[in-house]
Formats: C-alpha cells, sequence, structure tokens
C-alpha cells in the first residue's frame, strides 16, 4: 500500500499535458486497456466492465480485474504485451500519465484517450465521457447523477458544521499536502473544514516543515497506507493544536487515492474523523462536548499516541 500511495502522489506531480475533452464522444470500443486503477473503475461503474482487456499495475477493484493482464504502471507500459491484447482504445489519467508515454503510445498507432479527473466534479464528466466511448450512455450519466446526489448529500449532512482547520498530509519524506484544486481538499470542505495549504499554486505542492507549524492546524489527515508512525514527527510540536487535542486520524486509501464514484466513501470517512476532531477540540477547550454532534458510530479511530520520545528520532 505504500508503494501505491506513492504512485498517487508521483502522478499528480507529473501530469499528462492534454487537454481535457470538452465534448462527450460517441462511440463503442470493444478493446480497452486502462493505464491506472481509477480508470478501470470508472469503466466498470458505468457497465463496461466486460470490455476491458487489460489494466495497469494496483488496479484491484472490483475484484475481477485482478483476472486481467497487467501492461504496466504510470511510467512504464510493456509494449509486447499490449501489442498481443490488440486493444481498440487506451485510456490514460490526465493526471498522472506522463506526456512522453501518452506521445509514444500514439506513435506507436494506438488511439488514446486522455481522462481528467482532478477534482470532484471531473469525477462525474469522466463517466459520462467513459460511457460515450462505451456505448453506455444511459447508464454513465445514471452513475454521474448518483455521484453528484450524494456529494449534495454530504454537503448538506455538514453545511452546518463549526469550521476547523486541517492539514492532509501525502507523504512525509519529502513532505507534500494537496492545494485547494485537489479533490481530497474539495471533501475537507465539504465536511467543513478548511484545508491549511489551499492557497497554494501547484496541485500536489512540496512543502516545509516550518510551515505546517506556523500555520498551526487543528487537525492532520493521512491515508493508511501511510502506516501508524505517519505522524510520529509532529510530536516535536507539541503546541501544534492537532497535537493538543490528539486530532490525528488516518483515512481508508484505496477509496481516497481513486477519483471515482468511491469517493463518497472517503469523503464519509473525512467528515467522520472531522467531526471527531471537533469533540476532541471542544473537548479539550473546557467546553461541554456533549453540546456538539458526537462522534458517530464507524468514525476513524484517531492514529495511535506515540511513547517513544521525539528526540530520539
Amino acid at each position: 500500500m505504500r508503494a501505491f500511495g506513492l504512485a498517487w502522489l508521483l502522478a499528480a506531480l507529473c501530469a499528462c499535458t492534454d487537454s481535457p475533452r470538452d465534448a462527450v464522444e460517441t462511440d463503442s470500443y470493444e478493446r480497452i486497456v486502462t493505464l491506472a486503477p481509477n480508470l478501470t473503475e470508472l469503466v466498470f461503474a458505468v457497465g463496461a466492465g466486460d470490455r476491458v482487456v487489460g489494466v495497469s499495475d494496483w488496479s484491484d477493484y472490483p475484484p475481477e480485474v485482478l483476472e486481467l493482464p497487467v501492461v504496466g504502471d504510470a511510467f512504464t507500459v510493456d509494449q509486447e504485451q499490449l501489442a498481443l491484447l490488440d486493444p481498440d482504445l487506451l485510456l490514460v489519467w490526465e493526471s498522472g500519465t506522463p506526456a512522453h508515454t501518452v506521445d509514444e503510445l500514439r506513435r506507436s498507432g494506438y488511439n488514446v484517450q486522455v481522462v481528467r479527473t482532478r477534482g470532484l466534479a471531473d469525477v462525474a464528466d469522466a463517466l459520462i465521457h467513459v460511457g460515450g466511448l462505451t456505448d453506455r450512455v444511459a447508464e454513465s450519466r445514471a452513475a454521474a447523477a448518483r455521484f453528484r446526489a450524494e456529494l449534495e448529500a454530504l454537503r448538506d449532512a455538514n453545511r452546518d458544521a463549526e469550521m476547523i482547520t486541517v492539514f492532509f498530509q501525502v507523504s512525509r519524506r519529502p513532505l507534500y499536502t494537496v492545494n485547494a484544486e485537489h479533490y481530497v481538499s474539495e471533501l475537507i470542505e465539504i465536511c467543513g473544514g478548511s484545508n491549511i495549504f489551499h492557497d497554494l499554486n501547484e496541485l500536489a505542492p512540496a512543502i516545509a516543515v516550518e510551515a505546517v507549524v506556523d500555520r498551526a492546524p487543528e487537525v492532520m489527515l493521512a491515508s493508511t497506507d501511510a502506516g501508524d508512525d505517519a505522524f510520529t514527527e509532529w510530536q516535536r510540536w507539541p503546541a501544534i493544536p492537532a497535537n493538543l487535542y490528539g486530532n490525528q486520524f488516518l483515512l481508508p486509501a484505496d477509496e481516497l487515492a481513486r477519483a471515482t464514484p468511491r469517493l463518497i466513501l472517503a469523503g464519509g470517512a473525512v467528515c467522520l474523523a472531522l467531526q471527531q476532531a471537533r469533540f476532541n477540540r471542544a473537548a479539550f477547550s473546557g467546553n461541554d462536548p456533549r453540546a456538539l454532534p458526537g462522534p458517530t458510530q464507524g468514525a476513524p479511530e484517531p492514529a495511535p499516541r506515540q511513547k517513544e520520545d521525539p528526540k530520539d528520532d
């Protein structure tokens, strides 16, 4: 899982330079190879999973894709395996497949379609795009409508939530986060949080430790592939509000790292974490936490407290 999390980070930093399509192209391709796990999920989500003949590394949902041939990852493609599969369509990820890989595939004669999934709105658009390419227009529009409705329901459920500041840690060494354009930041906002690095220009910027300390987040979030020691080094600064309140939470990696309809599950986990964080903040501040909505059953557990002396690091 750690390798997948790193691949997700690198994907954001090595984006394909093609522009996403503005109009929906309608066609009916029969042999599709997907070059990112989220693209595999999108094809299955519109009911065209039977068209997929090859996938990229880390594709594992839905379970039947585990039986399909693997043709590489975001950075390398097994040209021999690809030729054997003889696809009539390659789907590549706009935020993940490097431009030189796309160019090489096109020079080799493959039909390559770029799918954009940076923000939450892009997921619904991507479903419709993929549906047009697989003759599943009605199914894709229904899936997109469900996704939009579920997002709005999540937003409505948290519309009156008290604001709380959040740091999302993509990786520790080097230290990366996300800006406001990233769907993770959008989920934080939907849940009543404020991403402390929303104002940065890059989608997944590298940041300094001092910047996190200066912006003093009340909550720290990371995905489960970061491991139980994800927040160990932050214990060096006990005055950071997230440390004072015990507000470090790990979120489900697969759902969070893939821009697919399963982001609704990730969003639910973010909202539950922030709900618990507000409860912890109120308790620390001497307010009666019973006056706030209590943590919902099944909320993410706080990351384990670190027992070791941070001076030993």
